[in-house]
């Protein structure tokens, strides 16, 4: 009558109404009984940057080409020193994680293997999550055009739908999908999961070292992947993880998430960003001092839904821009459908900007905006997926405030404007960056947006205060979280 999950019980219907996704999805799309073939390859920027290398199919041999169409070199998967960083990436939030990852684990001379969902082209596993990826897309593109659709169902549906322990049984069922990623694996090599898809099929194919990177401080079993160690961000999140709070569905919570099955890493942060926290921090004040032009980072969500937002703010900053006492960079990911939005509102406010889509020329961008002044309206949009993610990184060192949804980004070292959410569950990051006093409480309306952006760009109070607490937060290791689970996967 009942299915189970770490000891406590979900009723029958809510267990059978969980596998109905991987039922819609395996008559759509089929199932792979086959595991795949992988091998790794020195593929793109994340190699270059990071030495991380890519898992693709052997039969695959575009996959093993450089962007010129040069073969890779190919190398078999070896799980000395070694670990497999998997996401889906859906959206930008997981696959920024998977690269902070990259980033500490080149640092503490740990190999890394990216293993990437969607790159599995004319697969179940490909077809299944762009499917499942597109309706997230549309839903949250329409909560921010819909106030009635947002706040009585998106809201819902990214928070109390997703919080109750039959989420994570349907994640679980829907995993099952994805096996064949896992089935010819070293099953004793680590797997750290920025989904829990991947942690999921990860364990049913018997790998034995699984750890679920969890990105959400609102507790949500949606994250839960039985049998792996859960990593948090924040003390509130360990609490209520643990407790498996407000997680009941029909049934009473019995057993809590045992203590050897999660660990408060602190905030998932890249080791770029994190040796050069003084560094930027002192640059932030200089300009303040100076007189410079405050730097805005307006960045785009994975979901695409935030270029009216950014046109209202270019509108609102017009007089500020042209009196060079505000720049905006606008990183539009690679979101071309959306920059068309955002361009046809700059050109109808009459405000005046640089494109940026070569990513070579962004970093030159990026390194030059560290010495020099810049001023007035800078877009930025690549279509190779790892720029227009890591684009962002890129240009945080050189913001003052980074204008941005409370996502994964809330627990970024950088001073932080908080914009409206997209979903109930972002709400927490918010609360989270504005206890520690890294980030605002949440704008969620444009009158009390302007009014930040005015006090933010006539006067340092709240820009010094930020910064203190950044270096603050440094020195007690908030922002270790990424060697942390590193560590957590070595063990």
């Amino acid at each position: 009558m009942f299915n189970e999950i770490f000891g406590n019980k979900v009723s029958r219907f809510s267990a059978w109404k969980a596998g109905l996704a991987y039922k819609f999805c395996k008559i759509i799309f089929g199932e792979m009984d086959e595991g795949l073939d992988l091998v790794a390859v020195p593929k793109g920027e994340v190699y270059k940057d990071f030495r991380a290398l890519t898992l693709a199919r052997r039969d695959d041999l575009d996959a093993q080409k450089d962007d010129d169409g040069k073969p890779l070199k190919v190398y078999e998967v070896d799980s000395r020193n070694a670990l497999v960083i998997g996401t889906i990436r859906m959206g930008f939030g997981h696959w920024r994680i998977a690269i902070s990852l990259a980033s500490v684990a080149a640092s503490m001379n740990v190999r890394s293997y990216i293993l990437d969902f969607l790159s599995f082209s004319n697969t179940p596993i490909a077809k299944s999550i762009k499917f499942l990826e597109g309706l997230y897309n549309t839903f949250s593109r329409l909560s921010q055009r819909s106030k009635w659709f947002n706040n009585h169902i998106w809201e819902d549906v990214t928070s109390r739908a997703n919080a109750t322990l039959d989420s994570a049984i349907q994640n679980r069922e829907i995993s099952r999908l994805f096996t064949a990623a896992f089935k010819n694996l070293p099953k004793d090599i680590p797997l750290v999961a920025a989904h829990p898809w991947v942690g999921w099929s990860a364990l049913h194919c018997g790998m034995t070292k699984v750890i679920s990177m969890v990105p959400d401080n609102l507790p949500l079993a949606f994250w839960l992947v039985q049998g792996s160690v859960h990593t948090v961000q924040s003390p509130s999140a360990y609490m209520g993880y643990r407790a498996l709070l407000k997680m009941e569905r029909g049934c009473g919570i019995q057993k809590c998430l045992p203590k050897d099955q999660i660990i408060q890493t602190g905030h998932y942060v890249d080791y770029e960003l994190l040796k050069s926290i003084k560094a930027d921090c002192k640059a932030r004040l200089e300009r303040a001092k100076n007189g410079e032009g405050r730097r805005f980072l307006l960045t785009m969500g994975g979901a695409g839904a935030q270029a009216h937002k950014f046109g209202d703010i270019a509108n609102y900053c017009k007089e500020y821009i042209e009196q060079k006492r505000c720049v905006l960079m606008i990183n539009m990911g690679d979101h071309e459908g959306r920059w068309l939005v955002l361009k046809e509102l700059l050109e109808k406010s009459g405000v005046p900007y640089t494109m940026h889509s070569d990513w070579k020329k962004t970093k030159a961008f990026a390194a030059a905006a560290e010495k020099s002044s810049i001023s007035g309206v800078h877009v930025f949009l690549h279509k190779d997926f790892y720029a227009a993610v890591y684009c962002t990184n890129l240009l945080m060192r050189v913001c003052d405030f980074m204008v941005t949804k409370p996502s994964e980004l809330s627990f970024y070292p950088i001073p932080k404007l908080f914009i409206q959410r997209v979903g109930r569950h972002e709400a927490w990051g918010a609360i989270r960056g504005s206890e520690i006093g890294d980030g605002t409480k949440e704008a969620d309306d444009h009158v009390i947006l302007h009014r930040l952006l005015t006090m933010i760009i006539e006067d340092d109070d709240l820009l010094k205060m930020q910064v203190q607490n950044i270096l603050n937060n440094d020195k007690i290791g908030i922002y270790n979280g990424g060697y942390n689970v590193v560590q957590a996967a070595l063990k």
